[in-house]
């Protein structure tokens, strides 16, 4: 074995918990090796969070552009540059890339090896290299951030026809006709709502009863409300039963399960969003005795360790909330464990997450359904947007604030804020959740006027009888 490639820590995957993982093993003196595929910053910086959220800042100026009349403001015609749009996707995208990708040249210890990784054994591995040829690499301790794709459903036709997915739709030259969008999670609705505004005719199919399953249902509901006031056509407890080419139209093939009947839905792009899969197929998992569940992803305990001393698993591939900050919150755990000598573990860890259609909904800690279903005695706090002051004044009143509390200690137990930055809404909660502030204390706070925050001292005067 040749000393260059024996280290003491492997990373695999440059996601948002192994890119500083592997800078902060290295500068403390451990001689670490980061192995990546594709490109440096994993699915947030290349396919996900940086590359949607540029796109949606696009989409909203389009609305408001479009509602410019409403403020007082009149423009001329609305015209949509693709093109634009998506190399000022890109270059935002180089940009962070670039930059995650310099200051791991520039750490020392840290050696970033691009090509494919597979196990050997569980201290062994070995990896195709980009340029061509292979290394085998061995350590003690080997950290597996290799991430999730796409899911492909396996729905007749769908193979034969050029589908998009979450990563090749935001390549797009000019804006589709009529999108169809199979999925009604997360990146069915954001992809949904901004080509909407881009001009396309969108039509979203959920197989379930609504919109966002994770979420209660009232706050789906007025989710589906609002894409349906922009104009998208959304069909609940609908499946895809079929996908073919017709021309220069993808032909869909749809089961509406209320009605027990067939619908066919014509549209010139069709996008996939019905979930992901982890990337453990191409890891060579098995050889290194790594335990998966039945859908592939790497089990882990609450250190994220698995099942093989010296063998870590963080982000998706785990499976959990896919979440960027929950990533990042794995390497911090790993990095007080294995640097620091702490004991921290993701027991108790708060999951806050923000859908970034518009209005944002935010959401954190219980959902009401989750509460009633664990028994829990909750008093539910409700309030629209058009009794917040800012939204009124912006004109931007769509959505609610919906806060549960326990009756004994006053303490926020969750919330969901559909609403104007209602991820910043929710943060303040959040906050407060984890400093144990009872809602009365933000009721009474003294928050700067017209402000979002200062929404929160009337929330918790609406609470449900």
């Amino acid at each position: 074995m040749n000393p260059s490639d024996q280290f003491q820590a492997i990373v695999i995957g440059s996601g948002q918990g192994g890119n500083p993982l592997c800078m902060a093993l290295a500068r403390a003196g451990i001689r670490t090796a980061m192995i990546e595929r594709k490109h440096v910053g994993g699915t947030c910086v290349n396919e996900g969070c940086t590359p949607t959220k540029t796109m949606v800042a696009s989409a909203r100026v389009a609305y408001l552009a479009k509602r410019g009349a409403d403020y007082g403001v009149h423009t001329g015609e609305i015209r949509i540059d693709m093109e634009r749009i998506r190399e000022r996707k890109r270059n935002i995208v180089d940009a962070f890339r670039t930059r995650n990708e310099v200051a791991m040249e520039h750490t020392s210890n840290l050696e970033l090896i691009f090509g494919e990784a597979s196990f050997t054994g569980a201290k062994a591995v070995r990896v195709r290299l980009r340029d061509g040829g292979e290394r085998l690499l061995t350590s003690e301790r080997i950290f597996i951030n290799a991430g999730a794709r796409p899911k492909v459903p396996p729905i007749d036709g769908l193979k034969d026809v050029a589908f998009l997915d979450s990563t090749s739709i935001m390549e797009l030259a000019s804006v589709p006709e009529h999108l169809i969008v199979l999925g009604g999670g997360y990146i069915g609705l954001e992809f949904g709502q901004m080509f909407r505004r881009f001009g396309s005719h969108v039509t979203i199919l959920q197989s379930g009863g609504q919109l966002l399953a994770g979420e209660d249902a009232d706050v789906a509901g007025a989710v589906a409300a609002i894409l349906k006031q922009d104009g998208i056509e959304v069909l609940l407890n609908t499946r895809a039963t079929g996908v073919t080419k017709e021309g220069a139209k993808i032909r869909v093939t749809v089961s509406m399960e209320t009605s027990n009947e067939s619908r066919v839905l014509d549209g010139s792009h069709l996008l996939v969003a019905t979930g992901r899969t982890p990337n453990t197929d191409s890891l060579n998992i098995s050889a290194a005795g790594v335990k998966i569940n039945k859908h592939g992803y790497i089990q882990v305990n609450s250190k994220l360790e698995t099942n093989v001393p010296g063998i870590f698993a963080l982000g998706d591939i785990k499976g959990g909330p896919a979440f960027t900050h929950i990533s990042y919150d794995d390497f911090r755990i790993l990095r007080t464990n294995l640097i620091e000598k702490g004991s921290a573990s993701t027991d108790g860890r708060m999951v806050p997450y923000t859908l970034y259609i518009d209005p944002q909904l935010g959401r954190i800690g219980l959902t009401e359904s989750e509460a009633r279903a664990q028994n829990k005695k909750v008093r539910v706090a409700r309030m629209p947007m058009t009794s917040v002051a800012r939204a009124l004044e912006t004109d931007e009143t769509r959505g609610f604030m919906k806060a549960l509390v326990d009756p004994s200690t006053d303490q926020i137990l969750g919330a969901a804020i559909l609403g104007l930055e209602g991820g910043e809404i929710m943060s303040i909660l959040e906050v407060a959740m984890m400093g144990k502030v009872p809602c009365d204390a933000l009721h009474n706070a003294t928050f700067a006027h017209p402000t979002l925050a200062e929404s929160l001292n009337n929330l918790f005067l609406n609470f449900e009888s």
